[in-house]
Formats: structure tokens, sequence, C-alpha cells
């Protein structure tokens, strides 16, 4: 039985094992873990580019023992052409998934590593921005081995991706076929230059000026303007106590908040056991509860109609733990949403801790690649509204964001990074992995591990129902569909059941590690 993997010295844990070893060679060469994490997200742009990208967002969580977290929303807004005119007027009638008018946000994840190793460097980091983007720039340059799920993606998705400018030219045919190798040259020289130019120029320099002008001439309503006028933002994370941990996750327009719902409700249902009948019944049903408040009232949060701290209130939560039946399932599905993503941890041996999502939306989002910089720019535009309400997409408005990473810190002086891709799962397998881990003492991987449930629709997944992989019991699954859930089974560790990872530093100054056997991932230590 494979167990988490321990160190005392630092310690990656990422999807693709490439980008854990870049963030691992970071702190063996004295860098900290946001210095890491910068290393570790780089390299997973280039190695795993179906599920992220430097023209995606990410979010950050940034912990050290006994200190407040801190947050780092690096979304995207919308640019000030992208009105809801735009894309009701003419043949459109609604926001496009593929191709560049659903490339209308600005592309956050850059700011993102700049806000954040401000950070690292008032925590005495000090390696140069061309150490930390060496080894993506060398990936993109030389080429890496295509996985088998990415080839598998690729093919799926290939006939509404090739006519997008750029797609083929940066990825086809090499990523149809697991083994071959992708090389993205242009990529490379934008890595390049960042490492030369600073980060600021992805935004405010020469290549702010190519990217600008490849948009426009894509179709996007992205402009100079649109990318010169971004920075990614501190915000304040949200928080609630359940059991012996405080949980943090980040606010608005990110899902941070029905994730911390999930848990609290869960955790007054006083499950016994983990992988039962109750545990997974309480988790679902705690999921309905709180999506349905996300799906209602979600967005920017400066379009929102209520403070989502309010969400968190103990009386609130008393309220909707009483709505539960834990003798029937709730009807179901209301609406979902989608996402593709990377979710990287990173700890040193100060304890400085990461946990860091960054994400394109749908698999290889827009799939435009902006000629002449290999930079593949998300879709996140395309979970806006067009309708009246908090996620209507408007000039300057963020949309609705499935990234949530998460950290907790114990009340015994543990802290954990904890977080996981695939959209509407991402809450759900957030809520399985600390569940398993804090009430259950699971073993960190075997956390991981262990058989998934899903509620509803993730990447590549068009059903509501509630899927469970294989291994669970007959006896599990009987039960389950007495309680009224319509139930899909699906193959042990399923790739739609995302992909989970998790560092824990105890304060001997252990690090336990995970990494989930449905990616392509390792836990890299030093």
């Amino acid at each position: 039985m494979l167990r988490a993997r321990t160190a005392l010295g630092g310690m990656v844990t990422a999807p693709h094992h490439l980008a854990a070893q870049a963030g691992v060679a970071v702190l063996n060469d004295d860098g900290n873990a946001i210095e890491a994490t910068v290393a570790a997200a780089a390299a997973c742009a280039v190695v795993y580019p179906h599920m992220n990208s430097i023209g995606g967002d990410g979010f950050w969580l940034i912990a050290s023992p006994g200190e407040a977290p801190i947050a780092i929303d690096a979304s995207g807004p919308a640019a000030d052409l992208a009105t809801p005119e735009r894309y009701l007027d003419g043949k459109q009638g609604k926001i496009p998934a593929r191709g560049g008018t659903a490339a209308l946000t600005v592309a956050g994840a850059v700011a993102g590593w700049s806000a954040a190793l401000d950070v690292a460097q008032a925590r005495g980091g000090s390696l140069p921005l061309a150490r930390l983007l060496q080894d993506a720039t060398r990936h993109a340059h030389d080429g890496v081995p295509v996985t088998v799920p990415m080839a598998a993606l690729t093919a799926q998705k290939r006939g509404e991706l090739e006519p997008v400018t750029g797609f083929a030219a940066t990825y086809l045919p090499a990523s149809l076929e697991a083994g071959a190798v992708l090389r993205q040259p242009q990529l490379a020289a934008t890595l390049e230059r960042l490492a030369s130019a600073g980060l600021d120029d992805f935004y405010r320099g020469e290549l702010a000026d190519t990217l600008a002008a490849g948009l426009e001439a894509n179709g996007s309503p992205l402009r100079r303007s649109d990318l010169e006028a971004y920075n990614a933002q501190q915000v304040e994370p949200l928080s609630a106590r359940i059991g012996e941990a405080t949980v943090f996750n980040l606010p608005p327009p990110s899902q941070g908040v029905a994730a911390l719902m999930i848990l609290a409700l869960a955790e007054r249902l006083d499950i016994i056991r983990p992988d039962g009948v109750a545990h997974v019944h309480a988790i679902v049903e705690a999921t309905k509860r709180a999506f349905r408040l996300r799906n209602a009232e979600l967005g920017d949060p400066l379009s929102m109609r209520v403070d989502p701290r309010e969400w968190l209130d103990p009386a609130l939560l008393d309220t909707e733990t009483a709505a539960i039946d834990t003798a029937r399932a709730a009807p179901w599905p209301d609406p979902a949403l989608a996402g593709d993503t990377v979710w990287l941890g990173a700890t040193d041996r100060s304890g400085l801790s990461v946990s860091y999502i960054q994400s394109v939306f749908w698999e290889y989002g827009s799939g435009l690649v902006v000629p002449g910089t290999g930079v593949l720019w998300q879709n996140r535009g395309a979970a806006f509204d067009l309708a009246p309400g908090p996620n209507q997409l408007a000039p300057g408005r963020r949309p609705v964001h499935t990234l949530s990473p998460a950290l907790a810190a114990f009340d015994d002086g543990r802290l954990m990074v904890y977080g996981a891709m695939g959209g509407e799962g991402q809450p759900q397998t957030q809520a399985e992995l600390f569940s398993r881990y804090a009430w259950f003492n699971q073993d960190l991987q075997q956390a991981v591990n262990a058989p998934r449930w899903l509620l509803g629709r993730t990447w590549g997944e068009d059903t509501s129902t509630l899927k469970l992989e294989r291994r669970f019991s007959a006896k599990v699954t009987d039960e389950l569909r007495v309680l009224g859930h319509t139930l899909e089974l699906v193959e042990d560790f399923d790739d739609r059941m995302g992909h989970a990872g998790a560092l824990v530093r105890h304060p001997t100054g252990l690090i336990e590690g995970a990494t989930d056997p449905r990616a392509d991932g390792a836990v890299a230590a030093r």
C-alpha cells in the first residue's frame, strides 16, 4: 500500500512529474516555497498545456506556521469592449467557448507570479527570474513526451480546436500520440523574453504589444489597454472552523466559499466512518446546499448582492444543515460549472507553504495560440452569463471561477495545503480528502487514493449524475440508490474524478506529501 512521502528539507507536489521536479530543483538551490511554486507553475504550463497555460488565471494561498495566510487573486477581468450586446448581436447570441471571440478576459497568471514573488522576496527569496523559468524554457525548447491523458483529450477535442488560429501549428500532430515529443519554440522564446525583460512585459512591454495585436486580429475584444491596466490583487481569504482546524479558501469570484460550506455542513452531520453510505450521502447533500447558493449569488464581488461571509455564519449553516434529509437524496441537477485546472503545492524547510491553482478554464482554453508568442489563451469568459445577475458579462468584471486552492491550519501546529482540478469536482474532492485525513486519520496518500465520488458535471463530462468509482462496495452503491441518488459507476482511478494533491507540514519539521495516481504527477523532495 502506497503511503505519503516524507522529507524534512522541502517538498513539491504537482500533477506532472516534470513540474514537481522543476519546483524541488529550486528548493535545492535554496529558493523558498513561493519561488518553487513559480518554477513548477511555469513548467506545468509547458508540459500540461491541455490543463493550464501562462495565458490563464491563478489563485494563491501562502502561509507560514502561526501566521495568517496571504491570498492572491490573479483572475483577469473582461475587456472594456466585452459587453453583453457584443455577444447578443449578430450570429453568436451567446458567449463562444472556442476561438478569438472566446478570449475575452485578461490572463492573470503571470501577474500572480509577480505578486507572489514580491511576497517571496519579503521572506528572503533571492533567486533570479531566469532561474525560476529555466526548466520551463528548456522543456518548451527541447520538447516533452506527450502523456496518455493529454493524447486522449486532444483527440477527443480535436474537431473543435483544430480550426482555431495557432492550435494545429502548436499542438498537432504531436499531442495526438502518447510518447511523441511536443516542442513549443515560440513559447520558449516568450519565456526567455519574460526572464530577461521581467514579468511585467506580459502586460506593459513589447510582449504585451504582440499579444494585444494577435488577440485583436483574431476577433478578441481584448486590447493593450486591458493588459496594461491589470494587476493581481492581494485579498483576504475566507475561513471556517472545521473540527480542530481553521480551513482557508479564496473569496469570490472563486467558489472557495462553497468548498468551506460543504465541509462545515458535512461536519454537522456527525459522520462516524469514512467512505460508507453516510459519508458519501452527507457530503453530496452538503454539496447540493452549497452549490444552490453559489449558483444563485456568486460572481465578481463588486456585483454580488450578498456578502459571502454570511454563508459561513454558524446560524445559517445550522439552518442549511437542518434542510438536509439524512434518509433521502434531494433532487438534482442544478446548473453546473466546468473547468480544467492544475493544483500545485510546495513547502520549504522553514514551513512556508503554498497552495496554488492555475487554469485555462476548458481543456486548451479558447484554443487560440496568440501568433508569434506560443501563448495559449484561456476561455474563462465563457463562464459569464449574458442575462442580468451577479455573473453577467460586463466590462472589467470577473466571471465565476471554479479555482479554489485550500489550506488548513490545525490547532496542533500542522499546516496542510491541498487542492484538486476538475471544475464542479474541486470543492467535493477537497471535502473527501480533508475529511479522510482530518476526521478519520487516514494516511495522506491513502486519502488521495481512496475511491472517489463526484456529483454533477466536471471536465470532459456532460452528465449530472452522482459518479462513483467502481471500487465502492456493492453494499454502498445499493444503499445510495435506495436513498434516491442517480448513480453512474465509472472506472477505478477515473480521470474525471480530478487530480488531487496535498502536503502537510508538522511542527517537528516533518513534511508529508501525496499526489494523485489519476494524473501524471509526483511528489518531489529535497
